[in-house]
């Protein structure tokens, strides 16, 4: 009969602990697993929109471009590039903005106003799926970008942070695109794509095969 409990105890034990390991473990795995599908949705979404800016130069002729150089301000500009991407990223202008969006740096930092990687105007794309942000970049000197882009590729859905769900792209002349980070090196791009990071990087170093910190 003692021997009898002491199994039971002993199975009851081990059954708990087993659970307990499960419980820890079910966590990561499907962290991981979502982590992958938004390296890949972003993947997939660069290439989408490296093929946009193909048929969109194609297509522009010169009353286009003189608007963007006769443009006074960069929020002219935005809009402009705005009217060109919106047909293509089903993006809705009219639709309010939640203002509990509130992006983040990989290293849990709040992107602020001031920030370089700050945007005011977010849109909602894809209907509602995703998020995207416009930014001119005032100084255009030779061989620099003209705007940024910015997308969240799951929308307001947690975690709303830079190299987890959201991503940028340059936008050059001619309308080549290169994603954040661009000619850093491996090592800089895999530091930078970290917890101690901003996450602004992972933007390159997913598009080269860099893998995330598990």
């Amino acid at each position: 009969m003692i021997k009898k409990k002491f199994w039971k105890l002993e199975y009851s034990i081990t059954f708990f602990v087993i659970l307990g390991i499960i419980m820890l473990v079910i966590p990561f795995k499907f962290e991981n697993y979502l982590q992958a599908a938004l390296i890949t949705n972003w993947n997939d979404r660069y290439n989408k929109v490296a093929y946009m800016f193909t048929v969109i130069n194609a297509q522009t002729d010169d009353e286009i471009l003189k608007s963007f150089a006769d443009a006074d301000s960069p929020e002219q500009r935005e809009k402009l590039l705005l009217q060109l991407v919106k047909p293509y990223l089903r993006i809705c202008s009219t639709e309010k903005f939640p203002k509990h969006y509130k992006p983040k740096f990989m290293n849990g930092s709040r992107v602020h106003s001031n920030d370089y990687y700050w945007f005011n105007d977010l849109y909602f794309a894809d209907n509602g799926m995703q998020i995207v942000g416009i930014k001119d970049i005032v100084t255009h000197e030779n061989n620099s970008p003209w705007f940024m882009m910015m997308f969240d590729i799951n929308g307001v859905l947690p975690p709303n942070t830079w190299g987890k769900d959201i991503f940028g792209i340059y936008i050059f002349d001619e309308g080549k695109i290169k994603p954040f980070g661009y000619g850093k090196s491996m090592n800089d791009l895999a530091e930078n794509c970290s917890e101690n990071g901003s996450g602004i990087e992972c933007s390159y170093f997913y598009r080269i095969g860099g893998e995330f910190n598990d």
